[in-house]
């Protein structure tokens, strides 16, 4: 449990991230996350959620503890969303850049945008509760919870 003051209290099982400009730069996993992902993993379920356009996060992450969910509609959008519905969205944070991420950016307990390599698409911006500018920072904030405090106490 996460108590932020006059905010939100959060009871975070699931961290669900984008693949693409997120954890990934053209297909390939950037080199913090295997730590990171080690050490979350021990607290919290890890999704990836992606239409895997380089066709590489299988391979990428296969020896990675984590859920991969290779989107199949023609609204990434939506499917997006409907996932972290699906998980239960008061009990997930979700990570992101991109046009395609904004609605799990605000359907999620936590939405944290990443202004990544690729950037960070205005939408995702606005429909998240904080931005970062890596992975790496988002992703430290769930180690370290007293940050994601700091950050979003009111």
């Amino acid at each position: 449990m996460i108590e932020i003051p006059n905010f939100k209290t959060l009871h975070i099982t699931h961290i669900v991230c984008d693949y693409n400009g997120t954890i990934a730069k053209d297909g390939v996993v950037l080199p913090e996350i295997k730590k990171l992902f080690e050490e979350l993993s021990k607290v919290y379920t890890l999704h990836v959620i992606t239409a895997d356009t380089f066709g590489s996060v299988h391979s990428q992450l296969q020896k990675y503890n984590t859920e991969i969910k290779v989107l199949s509609s023609d609204n990434h959008t939506k499917e997006k969303a409907q996932y972290i519905k699906s998980l239960n969205a008061d009990s997930c944070v979700a990570l992101g850049n991109g046009n395609n991420d904004k609605e799990m950016l605000l359907e999620a307990a936590i939405g944290i945008s990443i202004l990544g390599d690729e950037g960070c698409a205005k939408d995702a911006l606005i429909n998240s509760d904080l931005s970062c500018k890596s992975i790496s920072e988002a992703l430290n904030l769930l180690l370290h919870t007293k940050r994601l405090v700091a950050t979003l106490r009111r």
